[in-house]
This record gives structure tokens, C-alpha cells and sequence, in this order.
């Protein structure tokens, strides 16, 4: 009984300390920046770190139209929910039990969750562990600490991560000199960095990033004033 409270007792102070420590501290490398190191996925293989793009710049460094652009594509309540959209939750829930392709069931909160701490893919552990951690996040970092994570640790491209990265890559210029379209550009791609591209838009890519641009002046963000 005593190793059995010991051993439950880690599983739930371990994932509060890392959490805790990301609030502060920029994450140095993420899950899917490993695994992309050994091959997984589809794509070139990153051979070793010094093969990523990664370089992790504060909130004050990103444009503000990142930020809107991105809370129009993947989740216009952000700044109003507490970590899940239930109604999005609930029907990607649905498909995701019965082996459907699910799009757009997950918060920002949610997808931080995951490409901070864990593994890509379908696995119902995964989606459970991701639930768990979400409420953390909201806790523990507030809404600006979210998104300012989320723009430096997601995937933009084939082994370029963050909102720095993405904007050198894309557009030759720093994140805090992207324009409207440029932001939408990036926000449009995140659902498959490694298939579109920003920079080489296909028609897909630029009606979406239209219909981003045209969102992202109504959408809420008030929950990331700061400094």
C-alpha cells in the first residue's frame, strides 16, 4: 500500500512540477521534436538538434496579428473557456471513439497540453492524459502563458518550430514583423505543417488564409493583454 500511494503520489506531482517549471522556464525541446530527430513521421528526417529551427522569443516578440489569426483558425472562445470547448469537445469525442477523422475538437489549452508534454497521434491514453493536463494549464499559466508557449513550441514546417522560426523560414523576417497575411498564412497551415506551406500557398491555403484574415479583427482577445 505504502509503494502504491508513493507511486500515485508521482504520477500526480510529476506532471504539476513540469507544468510549473514551463510557466517560467522555455521548454528546450518538445516530444515531437524527438521523435522528428529519429524519423517519425512523414517528412525529412532531422538527423540531430542542430537540425531544428528553433528559437524561442517572448510574447512582446510575436506580432499581434499571430495571436488573432491563430484563436480565429483553431479556437475563437479561447479567451472564455476554462481549457475545453465542451460542444467541440464532445462531437470530436464522438468521431474520435468510433475511428472517425476528427478536426478541430481541441482548444489551444489542449493542443499546448500536447505538444509540450506528449506524443502525436490517435491513442485514447494520450487524449486522456492531454484532458488531465488542459485544467493544469489553465491554472497554472493563464491564457498569455498558453499562447505564448503554443507559438514558440508548434510545428510551422518540416523541423521549424515556433512563431520565430516560421516567420525566418516563411517570410525572411522576425515574428514581431509578420503582416495580417502573413499571420493568417501561418495560423491556415497549422492543421498539416508538413503537407501546405505557408510561404507556397496552394488554393486551399489561400482562400483559408482569406477567410482567417477576415476573422481575426472580430475575434476576443482580451484574456492576452499584458506585458
Amino acid at each position: 500500500m505504502r509503494v502504491l500511494l508513493i507511486i500515485l503520489g508521482l504520477l500526480v506531482a510529476i506532471p504539476v512540477a513540469a507544468v510549473a517549471i514551463y510557466r517560467f522556464v522555455a521548454p528546450p525541446l518538445t516530444p515531437l521534436m524527438f521523435l522528428r530527430t529519429v524519423g517519425y513521421g512523414a517528412g525529412p528526417k532531422m538527423p540531430s538538434p542542430q537540425g531544428w529551427q528553433y528559437h524561442w522569443v517572448p510574447m512582446k516578440a510575436i506580432a499581434p496579428g499571430l495571436s488573432r489569426a491563430v484563436i480565429a483558425s483553431e479556437d475563437q472562445t479561447f479567451c472564455t473557456h476554462s481549457g475545453f470547448d465542451r460542444e467541440a469537445f464532445n462531437a470530436a469525442w464522438e468521431k474520435f471513439s468510433a475511428g472517425q477523422e476528427t478536426r478541430g475538437g481541441s482548444t489551444i489549452t489542449q493542443q499546448s497540453a500536447k505538444n509540450a508534454f506528449l506524443w502525436p497521434g490517435r491513442s485514447a491514453v494520450r487524449k486522456a492524459i492531454e484532458t488531465g493536463l488542459t485544467p493544469l494549464l489553465e491554472l497554472l499559466w493563464g491564457k498569455r502563458r498558453i499562447m505564448e508557449v503554443y507559438l514558440n513550441i508548434v510545428e510551422w514546417a518540416p523541423g521549424v518550430y515556433g512563431a520565430q522560426a516560421a516567420a525566418q523560414f516563411h517570410f525572411h523576417k522576425d515574428a514581431s514583423a509578420l503582416n495580417a497575411r502573413e499571420a493568417a498564412l501561418l495560423a491556415t497551415v497549422l492543421p498539416s505543417p508538413r503537407r501546405w506551406s505557408a510561404s507556397k500557398p496552394g488554393p486551399y491555403v489561400a482562400e483559408r488564409a482569406g477567410v482567417i484574415a477576415g476573422r481575426a479583427n472580430a475575434v476576443d482577445v482580451s484574456c492576452l493583454k499584458g506585458s
